[in-house]
């Protein structure tokens, strides 16, 4: 089974329903440097890293908020901003079930340390969300060929302790230390914003930050 190795996840990303939310102590600056630093996977970002504003996004790849986000606010934000180096966007993972766990999985695989990769993965499970719910191995499969793995390659990315391991420190740190609790979660410039936005929502955030 595809997903044996996965589902030890559950525990971890049930355990969290147990915690409590304290209140946000720590200052506005002390939080951006918190999400500034990547915990155990290296950030996956594009868009130079002297960017006069930095994006945070915490998703899940099966939440549909996030693939609302994805293929109707990212293609703009990145053409208009991404791409003209005024923004750089980070893509952190914050898995709400043992699906998504698995697919975040293979997109670290597939991307193997490659930004754009990585991107180009998540945006292919985004768009098959549903697929990836209901037919969890097929989707996986599928997607993983086209970045060159095999079945078998596949089945030891969504099995591997190293990986889930990082998974489930990242998510803890995220749910602990910055208080992110559902998805999507993104911090502008260490500022959180909480659920989904339009582009012209964002831009409105945008705006004050690129004034020179």
């Amino acid at each position: 089974m595809i997903l044996r190795r996965a589902a030890l996840a559950a525990f971890v990303f049930a355990a969290l329903d147990l915690f409590v939310v304290l209140p946000v102590a720590a200052a506005e600056n002390d939080t951006a440097a918190l999400v500034a630093k990547p915990v155990s996977f290296p950030d996956m970002a594009l868009g130079p890293a002297t960017a006069p504003v930095t994006i945070v996004e915490y998703s899940s790849l099966t939440c549909p908020h996030c693939a609302a986000f994805a293929e109707n606010v990212f293609p703009m934000l990145q053409s208009k901003y991404i791409d003209a180096g005024k923004v750089r966007f980070v893509s952190r993972e914050f898995p709400l079930d043992i699906k998504a766990a698995a697919a975040s999985m293979l997109a670290r695989c597939a991307a193997n340390g490659d930004a754009p990769k990585f991107f180009e993965a998540t945006t292919m499970l985004f768009k098959q969300q549903q697929e990836l719910v209901d037919h969890t191995t097929e989707t996986l499969t599928s997607i993983g060929a086209k970045f060159g793995m095999d079945q078998g390659a596949v089945e030891t990315c969504v099995k591997s302790d190293a990986t889930l391991d990082k998974l489930q420190a990242d998510q803890n740190f995220a749910y602990n230390q910055l208080k992110v609790e559902a998805t999507p979660t993104f911090f502008i410039n260490g500022e959180m914003v909480k659920g989904a936005m339009s582009f012209e929502e964002l831009e409105a955030k945008l705006a004050p930050l690129l004034k020179h």
